[in-house]
């Protein structure tokens, strides 16, 4: 490693993940602390996902793209976690440039794809709500598959394109990413090249890929809170926003905590890593939290499982 001089990427082997910039006798903690969250996630999305598979009563759009989002959840919170929980017990600190490509990837494929599978759960209760009697037709197995591949497709499309001129870029002397896993900006950081094209490509993928996924969920609320304040009976408002709450409660974890880390000056890296935690592994871990303690049939469903194991044993 250490200084080379400028080159591009065919000369880079490694890069060095700086992680926190805490204490050496702090490191043991830090690794405690992502071990105990990422085994919540775990444990947490692995339920829920075998929760709705085994129960029938739960073979239903809304629980479909639950389950997808379980497992987008669990997937990119792994391909951060381990990687830096070993290296919080390394002294080198090493990933290759290989595996810094796979990591930056994968997570741009998964957490992309969670904004449209979002989006599609939006659509979803839009429907239920605003035309119930035309449910069962608009939301169609068919329909929810297509949807689900259509995000996993636009999130591929995204992490070729985000990888793709991420690492195309010429590096200088540094090899050093001021993180603890491969974040595009901190990469970019340590670029000689021009960032124009980067910036480009960025602002191209939050504008016709993430953009419209927040203005079908904002517009599908819309529609939604009107219908809503529409029901005459106070009953009926209340069971009607009680099917929203949890699908609002994951959409403003996620986009606030990410808005939170872009809004962090680059002056603050450290917190910046600090909230990067939490959409990476505090907000997967909430998220089956929030839908199995919000949702009766989830509840249900538990309990079935529960009884089912107390009565074999």
């Amino acid at each position: 490693m250490g200084d080379k001089g400028a080159g591009n990427h065919s000369d880079v082997t490694d890069f060095i993940l700086v992680g926190f910039r805490v204490r050496p006798e702090f490191h043991s903690l830090f690794f405690l602390l992502f071990l105990l969250v990422y085994g919540m996630v775990l444990l947490g999305n692995i339920s829920m996902m075998a929760i709705i598979v085994t129960d029938s009563q739960l073979n239903t759009p809304m629980y479909f793209f639950l389950g997808n989002l379980s497992f987008i959840d669990l997937s990119y919170s792994t391909i951060i976690a381990p990687k830096a929980m070993v290296n919080f017990l390394s002294e080198k600190k090493i990933v290759s440039f290989a595996g810094c490509v796979a990591q930056l990837f994968f997570f741009t494929l998964f957490i992309v794809t969670e904004g449209f599978v979002l989006a599609a759960m939006a659509y979803d209760r839009f429907i239920a709500i605003c035309n119930p009697l035309l449910y069962g037709v608009h939301m169609s197995r068919h329909l929810c598959t297509q949807m689900v591949a259509g995000s996993y497709f636009c999130g591929w499309v995204s992490s070729i394109l985000q990888a793709s001129i991420t690492f195309s870029a010429s590096f200088c002397a540094s090899r050093v990413i001021d993180h603890f896993y491969c974040d595009s900006y901190q990469i970019e950081k340590i670029s000689c090249s021009s960032l124009f094209v980067n910036k480009i490509v960025s602002f191209s993928l939050a504008a016709f890929i993430i953009l419209p996924t927040i203005v079908v969920i904002v517009v599908s609320y819309v529609y939604i809170v009107t219908t809503v304040l529409k029901i005459p009976s106070s009953e009926g408002r209340k069971k009607a926003f009680s099917t929203c709450s949890s699908h609002l409660g994951v959409v403003s974890l996620l986009y606030g905590t990410v808005s939170f880390v872009y809004l962090i000056p680059p002056s603050n890296p450290e917190l910046r890593k600090v909230a990067s935690v939490f959409y990476i592994l505090v907000t997967p871990m909430l998220n089956p939290l929030i839908y199995s303690l919000r949702n009766k049939d989830v509840k249900q469903a538990l309990r079935k499982i529960l009884w089912r194991r107390k009565a074999l044993s």
